[in-house]
This record gives structure tokens, C-alpha cells and sequence, in this order.
């Protein structure tokens, strides 16, 4: 940012999770730079108390109705304005101060926020797939319509966007995203039987909530992945390639049609892609930890194994029927990871709820918004009512 330049102001949705709280991270680091405001969570109250009042932010929005009156308390008197509601953070993206909205909301909550803020014209830094799963057409369409940036924060699809930086004219021929292959990589079908969730939430190289880690846990983040490439990055389905590179340094390639390989490596910290999607195109300095190829004396790939860990299977054969199946894919994968993390169903019981939804619910081949808020009520009830 040159001398002179105003903030960019920044809201974060999601602000208590773990992309959020590493969001301020970075703008602790770059305070001269960026402006917060707008801060949400849906339960933490707590701790949105504590980043309001550090950040200072124009307003934030508590997505508990029923926790209003203690953020609105603790905030009174600091001259911030609160509010409650999934409708309050729908309108609050809207505000003429944002510059770039951050969505870092947990799954299909996403969507209409982020629907939302580019309709306001806001830049979107991306952190929750699930949006461009569910509608990623519809979204993908809105953005361009409204000349919104839709910048990646996963790391590999912040891979892939900085490797095809310089290189728009050069059409790709390959994305090969990597995976790390999760906490039970090499394991069989019968040993993950009795797989409960607190071995599920340790994932080997990622600190993540444990919505996300489940889905690394089952490839089924890495399908997901899958999805929001085809959209983001305008490619066909035959042209993503799933690697499971274990170290996870190597966060994604693309391939070009000279047969070159491009790719992005860095240590497993999401701040670097966080930070890139919101300084994009500068890149800002950083203290962040540096890779050294001398302490990775190996970095090694294999195929996914798709009959063990199904829902990255389930996930091409969604996209690839294409029309609302992605959006009921997520829904049901939403729901059969709550179960999972309650103790109701068991680890590859995830991926037959799953599958069991793709065949029951209403198929629409050209889905508008309101088809997919309907599709994705309509797979939560038969999900909860297929387990139970």
C-alpha cells in the first residue's frame, strides 16, 4: 500500500474460528494497512467481547439471538454498535466502509452473507467453500456481473491463484491439488469400523476447527476442494487432480499445455494464504516461519484411495451431475459430521448418509437461490431422518 492510501476496511465473518482469529493476526501485523469493521461469531461470545474491544470495529453481529444482551452490555459503552441474527449479518456485508468482506463461517451459512456482499460490490477473501459448492455457478456468475474479486484463503486453491498469477493468457491443462491424506491415510475400511471421534479430530499437519478436520479425516474437505476449483479457477471436471502428499508443503500445482509444472510450497500456516488474498496483488512482508528443504529431505505423493474414503468419490459424482447434487452433498455432509462429533453414527457411516441423500433428494437441473435454500432444507431433514 502506498504512502497516502486509505485503509482497506475489512469484515470479518467468523471472526472467534480458527481462520479468523489468524485474519487479526495479520492485521496486527499490518495495521497501517487495514481497518476492521465488522467482527461476527455465532456462540463465542466471549472472546468477540475481548476483539472488539482490542479492534475497535464499527459494528459486530452475534449470531445467537440469545446471547444479544451480553455482547450488547460488554459493548455499550465502547461506542459499537451490536447486533443479532443470521439476518443482521446477511445486511451488516453491505456497509459503504468495507472494502473486502473475509468469510470464514462454517459451511452453508456462508452463502447468502457472501451473496450479499457481492451484490454490495465488496471483494470476497474466501475461506468458506462450501459457498461456491453449494452455488458456485450462481456465485461465480454474481461476481462477475458486479466486478467482485473472489480471492482464495484455503491454501490450495491460494496455491493454485498464485501460480497462475502472470499467466492468464496461458490456458491451464491440469490443477493437481494436494492432500494430506488425513489422520488414517493407508488404513482399510475395516480398521477405521470403530474409529471414534477424538482420534478423527487429530489431523497430522493442520490446526483446524473440528468441523474442517472431520472433512480432512474423510477426503471429503478434499472433494469440496474439488468443487470450489472448478469454479473459481473455470475449469472442467477431467482437468483436477487429487495427490496425497503427506508433508504438505507442496500446496497445490497447475499444470500449463507445455507440460510445465508450476508450484506453490510453504510451511502448513494458513496466515501466508490469508495474508495473500488480502494484500493481493502486493505481497507484504511477513515474519512468518520459512521452509527449509533440508529439514523436508523427502516430500513424497500418492493416489488417493477413493473405495476406503468415499466422500472424494461422492464429491466428483456430484459435480459431475452438476445442478443442485453439490448443494445436497454438503448439506448432508453437514449434518452426518454433527452426528458423527455427537456419537450417533459412526466414521464411514458419514459417507452412506451421504450417498443415501444424492439418490432421495429432489433433483433441479438449473437451480436459482431459492432452489438451493430448499435443497439444502430438504437434505437435512432426510439426513436426520435416515440416521435416525
Amino acid at each position: 500500500m502506498k504512502e497516502g492510501e486509505k485503509k482497506r476496511g475489512i469484515a470479518i465473518l467468523g471472526s472467534t474460528g480458527s481462520i479468523g482469529t489468524q485474519t487479526l493476526e495479520v492485521i496486527d501485523r499490518h495495521t497501517d494497512k487495514f481497518e476492521v469493521e465488522v467482527l461476527t461469531a455465532q456462540n463465542n461470545a466471549d472472546l468477540l467481547i475481548r476483539q472488539a474491544l482490542k479492534y475497535r470495529p464499527n459494528t459486530v453481529v452475534i449470531g445467537n439471538e440469545s446471547l444479544y444482551d451480553q455482547v450488547f452490555e460488554a459493548l455499550d459503552s465502547a461506542d459499537i454498535k451490536v447486533y443479532a441474527g443470521q439476518n443482521a449479518l446477511a445486511d451488516v456485508v453491505k456497509m459503504e466502509s468495507i472494502d473486502i468482506v473475509l468469510t470464514a463461517l462454517v459451511g452453508y451459512s456462508g452463502l447468502v452473507p457472501t451473496i450479499n456482499a457481492i451484490k454490495a460490490g465488496k471483494d470476497i477473501a474466501l475461506a468458506n467453500k462450501e459457498t461456491l459448492v453449494v452455488a458456485g455457478q450462481l456465485v461465480t456468475r454474481l461476481a462477475m456481473e458486479h466486478r467482485c474479486n473472489i480471492l482464495p484463503v484455503d491454501s490450495e486453491h491460494s496455491a493454485i491463484f498464485q501460480c497462475i498469477v502472470g499467466e492468464f493468457n496461458n490456458p491451464i491443462e491440469k490443477i493437481i491439488l494436494t492432500a494430506s491424506g488425513g489422520p488414517f491415510r493407508g488404513q482399510v475400511r475395516n480398521q477405521l469400523l470403530q474409529i471414534k471421534k477424538e482420534q478423527a479430530l487429530k489431523h497430522p499437519n493442520w490446526d483446524m476447527g473440528a468441523k474442517i478436520t472431520i472433512d480432512s479425516a474423510t477426503l471429503m474437505n478434499k472433494g469440496l476442494e474439488v468443487i470450489e476449483a472448478k469454479w473459481l479457477f473455470g475449469v472442467e471436471l477431467d482437468q483436477i487432480e487429487v495427490v496425497v502428499h503427506p508433508q504438505s508443503i507442496i500446496h497445490s500445482m497447475v499444470q500449463f499445455e507445455d507440460g510445465s509444472i508450476k508450484a506453490q510450497l510453504g510451511l502448513p500456516d494458513m496466515r501466508l494464504p490469508i495474508q495473500y488474498a488480502l494484500s493481493f496483488p502486493e505481497r507484504f512482508k511477513s515474519d512468518f516461519p520459512r521452509f527449509d528443504f533440508i529439514n523436508y529431505p523427502e516430500l513424497t505423493f500418492e493416489k488417493p484411495d477413493t473405495e476406503t474414503f468415499r466422500n472424494l468419490q461422492l464429491a466428483f459424482d456430484a459435480i459431475g451431475k452438476g445442478g443442485n447434487t453439490p448443494c445436497i452433498l454438503n448439506a448432508a455432509n453437514e449434518i452426518a459430521v454433527s452426528e458423527f462429533l455427537q456419537d450417533n453414527i459412526g466414521f464411514l457411516e458419514i459417507s452412506d448418509v451421504i450417498a443415501a441423500c444424492m439418490q432421495k433428494v429432489s433433483y433441479i437441473s438449473e437451480p436459482e437461490l431459492d432452489d438451493y435454500i430448499n435443497t439444502d432444507i430438504e437434505t437435512r431433514i432426510i439426513a436426520k431422518e435416515l440416521i435416525k
